[in-house]
This record gives C-alpha cells, sequence and structure tokens, in this order.
C-alpha cells in the first residue's frame, strides 16, 4: 500500500504538492514526525526559501538523522533537492550528505535573470524510472537561483546559461531541480512514476 510523507520543511508548494498528489489519487500526511516518515513507503522533500532556513527546520525538528537512514524511495524538489548534497553555497550551510557533490550559484552572465523562472526543456542523459513516458525536451518549471553541476548520478539536465542536473538518482534517492506540481502533464507523469518505485 502506498503511504506517501511530506517532510514538513517549510516549504511554499507543499499545498500545490498535495493537490498534485489527490488528482493522482493519492492521499499524503505532512509531517516532522521521524516515525510517519519511517513507516511511509514513499517520502518527498519539498522547498521553498533558502537551503540554510530549510536545513535549520528540519534540525529543529530532529529529522536530519532520521532521512539520511531512510531506506524508501525518497524525492527532493527543488530545494529539497539541493538539501539532498554534502553542502550548499546559499549560506555555506552543510546540507543531509545523500548524495555526492555541492550546491552552486547561476554564474552571473550578461542578458541572463536570476532566478531562472520559468519553462525549461529536460535533456535525457540516461532513462530513470521517473521518466516513464516522458520524451526528451518536455517541459517543465524552474524557480531557483542555484544549481546542481551534472555528474554520473544526473539523469536529466538542462541549460539556462550553463548545464545543470535537473533530475538526480543515486539507490533510493531521487532528486528534481523543477516543480513537477506546476508542471503540467509531465509534472504529473513523473510524480506517479515516483509513487510506482
Amino acid at each position: 500500500m502506498t503511504r506517501v510523507a511530506i517532510i514538513d520543511s517549510g516549504g511554499a508548494n507543499i499545498a500545490s504538492l498535495r493537490f498534485a498528489l489527490e488528482r493522482l489519487g493519492v492521499d499524503s500526511v505532512l509531517t516532522s514526525d521521524s516515525s510517519a516518515l519511517r513507516e511511509a513507503s514513499h517520502v518527498l522533500l519539498p522547498g521553498v526559501g533558502t537551503a540554510a532556513d530549510c536545513m535549520e527546520r528540519l534540525r529543529k525538528a530532529g529529522l536530519i538523522d532520521t532521512i539520511r537512514t531512510l531506506t524508501q524511495p525518497i524525492l527532493g524538489i527543488c530545494v529539497g533537492m539541493q538539501l539532498l548534497f554534502e553542502a550548499s553555497d546559499e549560506g555555506d550551510v552543510d546540507c543531509l550528505g545523500l548524495l555526492p557533490g555541492r550546491v552552486k550559484r547561476f554564474d552571473d552572465k550578461p542578458g541572463l535573470t536570476i532566478p531562472h523562472m520559468g519553462w525549461n526543456q529536460l535533456e535525457f542523459v540516461e532513462r530513470s524510472p521517473l521518466l516513464a513516458d516522458i520524451e526528451p525536451g518536455a517541459y517543465v518549471y524552474f524557480v531557483h537561483s542555484y544549481c546542481v553541476p551534472t555528474s554520473d548520478i544526473t539523469m536529466a539536465w538542462c541549460t539556462y546559461g550553463e548545464t545543470f542536473s535537473a533530475i538526480v538518482q543515486r539507490d533510493n534517492i531521487y532528486g528534481v531541480q523543477f516543480h513537477p506540481e506546476r508542471s503540467a502533464q509531465t509534472g504529473s507523469l513523473l510524480l506517479r512514476n515516483f509513487l510506482r518505485l
């Protein structure tokens, strides 16, 4: 049975994420309780705002060690994806360390507006279970000033002045830099695929 837990990281996108799950016929629980996270079949880590603020909220809730030991599928969304890495230049903060690497700010370039906000296309490095029924070049919705460079855990990338990781995966840990709950049919398919893991 699918039991979806959304970690209460204080993100402004939580209500729209829960509505997106409801449209898929899936109930979810918003929680900062370690037991509820351990008992869930799938865990979502949303995040909006700064990495430092989100990490502080997780720390105050006593969830950092819990998240680090979860074995079920975990999906980090936007800043939630960035928290999965070792550290972030945003506030020079240590993150969860579930994935290798450091989050960096977009390079300042003439004509490039930061944050990267709006629709952009996914290009696939290799097929991930998250990408079932999604075609290369599909558009998804981004809002972010920081990004993760591409590496061997990048499943899909995007370009905004530079190439960055749009989807990452290692073992049970998945991350998407964009907002699936705001990404129309492509986002709905991705959430469906995650819930089928």
